[in-house]
């Protein structure tokens, strides 16, 4: 994080030769370094920032903190660094698809629970079929979606879990009727802890996983932005 020199000193025109020649050679320019922010408050700011963001922060938005004097691959090592040191702690800051964050960790959410008064919605075997073909299938039209389930998918289905932002057409099937294409969303990833659809669980462990996304999701941000609570749907 130590900013390069533009310039570097300049000797009079007629300088003395002997006095040079007693003097070490000069370091390239790009390798002259200056000291820039300390390094402590650089992972206040990161914190500050991160800690009162809603929504993950990408490198780049980091990046503006620091008006210019701070490069992206800086702020990665710094983050990095961050995350070593915040691994004993309850709460971690970690890396998803839209970005670095803090979170609580799972175990510890069971106790925040307690003092909550909001509670996640039960996810029928419909809603996690309708989602679970979705993302492990992507992208799929509805029609897709009902020849693996055999039965027809209730609109107000897909319509919730596009409300939550964890699914989106994402174009059309060029067929008789021009279906709507789904697919994941970045949000879905995010509210999963992951980084991509390579990260995502087991199939027999989706259900837990999304409920205590929900939970998370709940007791990190506003009511207003968790979403809308999904349809019960037998």
């Amino acid at each position: 994080m130590n900013e390069a020199i533009n310039s570097p000193n300049e000797l009079g025109t007629h300088a003395d030769p002997e006095m040079l020649a007693d003097e070490p050679p000069a370091p390239p320019i790009e390798d002259v370094q200056v000291p820039s922010l300390d390094i402590q408050q650089v992972k206040l700011v990161l914190e500050a920032a991160l800690l009162s963001s809603t929504e993950p922060l990408t490198v780049l938005q980091l990046k503006r903190l620091f008006a210019g004097e701070i490069d992206a691959d800086n702020i990665r090592k710094v983050l990095d660094e961050m995350k070593g040191e915040w691994q004993e702690r309850a709460i971690e800051l970690t890396s998803v698809a839209s970005g670095w964050r803090f979170r609580v960790k799972p175990d510890y959410q069971q106790f925040l629970d307690r003092i909550s008064s909001e509670r996640p919605p039960r996810y029928s075997r419909a809603v996690l079929e309708t989602l679970a073909i979705i993302a492990y299938r992507q992208p799929v039209t509805r029609g897709d979606i009902e020849d693996v389930r055999g039965v027809a998918v209730s609109p107000p289905t897909l319509k919730a879990l596009e409300e939550r932002g964890w699914i989106e057409a994402v174009g059309y099937r060029e067929t008789p009727g021009r279906p709507a294409l789904f697919a994941t969303t970045r949000k879905f990833l995010d509210d999963l802890n992951l980084r991509s659809l390579d990260e995502l669980p087991p199939l027999d462990e989706l259900q837990s996983a999304l409920e205590a996304t929900v939970v998370e999701t709940i007791t990190a941000v506003a009511p207003a932005q968790a979403g809308a609570p999904l349809p019960p749907e037998s």
